[in-house]
């Protein structure tokens, strides 16, 4: 029988190497905040209670991560200082707390599960680390590791002596402890240390003070990369990338260039469809099976059904659902805007706050006025409907089913079904004209260079 889960996610960090005025954790990769990514993960593991250390002044992150529970790690003091914070919540907890860190959003529910796997073979065992093998270990902590794979101890990398610092198997951070146990052997840590702080690493020797053993699981070193600077950032972004990336293609997706490609976390992609180069996709986006994005082309809070095409070089803005088999061109974008199954807009148009009927066509330098400066209006384009090139449709206004609209036109009345609407001045033809126009100007030029 599995034991009851907490998650303690630690988020304190302001994160000064970022050089912002937004807390670290906040920072979005995928456009998520990295705690939101975390605390995501955590939630897959159904856990009891979700624990969100935050520093003082950080009203953001406790907006961020609401409805969940922050508590204040009052003084920068180290990850022991920081876990003992969640002590008036998780004190008389009896089962496995997970400790997990606000800025590593790479962190998957497999990894944390290997720590509850190691955790729960053995009664003993009273606390699991996570382990990296790295090649070049950096400054990551070393574990120590003694007869039967329990962890004697963690050596910080500024505490370790020379060969100390040859060792390859790291520390990942995230932990695993018995609940039974972990705040009263928390309340022992001291900070004899380089750094002056209270270190979750030195619990082992606590624990093995109480007859209790330490293990370790090891993990993807990929899943434990955290972020302390915009470069950190921007690697972990690409990461996050080339899963989506992947998964999508797994899933039945077609990219193109998949380097190309940006997603967001919540991009959702059906089988069938076929990106093309350089398309990135915002928050909120749906795309049904069969859809076609060309290159060049963002999208984002939209819906896209089965058989659309989308692009090259179109942006598809918030509220907007495309329909069966529509059609959207190059240089369009449509902002709270309906288009009907087979509906057309191929090229240079804007369309705001605007419902389009079943097969209209829109035609290329097409545009809605949608705002006069103060409020936004409505246009609807029924059944059928043609819009001739270049015509401004002044809101609100209704063109109805199978009603034509003349090219060069400024529409500012409603249409009647099947009607023409055309406003156009009177076309003058002056014959001759350009014969002594030439004429008239040769002259004045001549006259002027003499």
């Amino acid at each position: 029988m599995s034991k009851k889960l907490a998650c303690v996610i630690l988020a304190a960090g302001k994160g000064t190497r970022m050089k912002s005025d937004i807390s670290k954790p906040l920072h979005k990769v995928v456009g998520k905040s990295m705690v939101g990514h975390v605390i995501d993960t955590a939630t897959k593991l159904n856990p009891a209670e979700i624990i969100v250390v935050i520093g003082s002044d950080m009203a953001d992150m406790r907006a961020e991560v609401a409805p969940y529970k922050t508590v204040v790690q009052e003084v920068a003091n180290g990850t022991g200082g920081a876990v003992i914070s969640a002590k008036k919540y998780l004190e008389n907890f009896d089962g496995n707390i997970i400790v997990l860190f606000g800025d590593t959003p790479l962190i998957t529910e497999g990894s944390i599960e290997k720590l509850l796997q190691v955790m729960n073979e053995s009664d003993n065992t009273a606390l699991v680390y996570s382990a990296m093998l790295l090649d070049n270990p950096k400054n990551y902590g070393r574990m120590v590791i003694k007869n039967d794979d329990i962890l004697d101890k963690i050596i910080e990398f500024k505490d370790a002596n020379e060969d100390e610092k040859n060792i390859k198997l790291c520390n990942g951070g995230i932990m695993c402890a018995d609940g039974r146990y972990l705040f009263n052997w928390l309340g022992e840590l001291d900070c004899n240390n380089s750094q002056g702080e209270y270190y979750l690493t030195d619990l082992p020797k606590i624990a093995k003070k109480y007859g209790k053993i330490t293990k370790i699981a090891q993990i993807d070193a990929e899943d434990m990369e955290g972020v302390n600077s915009r470069e950190d950032l921007a690697k972990v972004e690409n990461i996050f990338q080339n899963r989506l990336r992947k998964l999508a293609m797994q899933n039945g997706v077609t990219l193109q260039d998949p380097n190309t490609v940006y997603f967001s976390y919540d991009t959702k992609i059906a089988k069938d469809t076929v990106i093309g180069a350089n398309v990135v996709f915002g928050t909120g986006v749906e795309i049904a099976s069969n859809v076609v994005i060309l290159s060049f082309s963002y999208l984002e809070e939209c819906k896209i059904k089965a058989g659309a095409s989308i692009g090259p070089f179109a942006r598809v803005r918030p509220q907007s659902e495309i329909g069966e088999n529509a059609k959207i061109g190059n240089f369009v974008e449509i902002k709270k805007t309906t288009l009907g199954r087979g509906a057309k807009v191929s090229h240079l148009t804007y369309l705001g706050d605007t419902e389009v009927g079943e097969g209209a066509n829109i035609g290329a330098g097409t545009i809605t006025c949608n705002y006069d400066g103060f409020l936004k209006y409505k246009t609807k384009i029924g059944k059928g409907a043609f819009i001739g090139s270049n015509s401004s449709l002044v809101a609100p206004i209704n063109i109805a089913e199978g009603a034509y609209v003349g090219a060069g036109s400024v529409i500012t009345v409603d249409v009647p079904e099947n009607s023409l609407s055309v406003t156009r001045a009177k076309n003058i033809i002056r014959k001759n004209w350009v014969e002594n126009f030439r004429k008239t100007k040769q002259a004045e030029k001549l006259k002027k260079v003499s």
